[in-house]
């Protein structure tokens, strides 16, 4: 997904401003310049889209620069492309294989028994956390 976000320039004294206007909410600033900018805006970017799908909310697909630069609120920004992984937005099962050795799998599945999830939701639940 490429998300277009707004980035108000900083100085010396200021930060760069980022906000994401099709995720409501969603924003984030730099300290170095319009790269670093970008590369927060990913993240939150990723971290909105994450919370959505746990609150079971709808994603809003990105509307074009173009309509957003309509905005008065953004005149002055400059405007780039967030572009964030398409595949964080798929809840859809899927089934894999893992190797791993028996005394790793007899841990996971303890830890997995103590916090009363199943292995599979004890895996996704430690890599959503990572």
């Amino acid at each position: 997904m490429r998300y277009p976000i707004a980035i108000e320039p900083g100085d010396e004294t200021h930060s760069f401003g980022v906000v994401v206007p099709d995720l409501p909410g969603c924003f984030s600033a730099a300290d170095s310049g319009i790269d670093e900018a970008i590369e927060n805006a990913k993240e939150a970017i990723s971290l909105w889209i994450e919370s959505a799908l746990e609150e079971g909310e709808s994603i809003p697909a990105p509307s074009s620069i173009e309509t957003l630069r309509q905005n008065q609120e953004f005149a002055g920004w400059v405007w780039a492309i967030a572009e964030v992984d398409p595949a964080m937005l798929d809840d859809r099962v899927e089934r894999v294989n893992i190797t791993l050795p028996r005394r790793v799998l007899a841990r996971l599945d303890e830890h997995a028994r103590a916090s009363g999830q199943t292995r599979s939701g004890y895996i996704a639940h430690l890599a959503i956390m990572a």
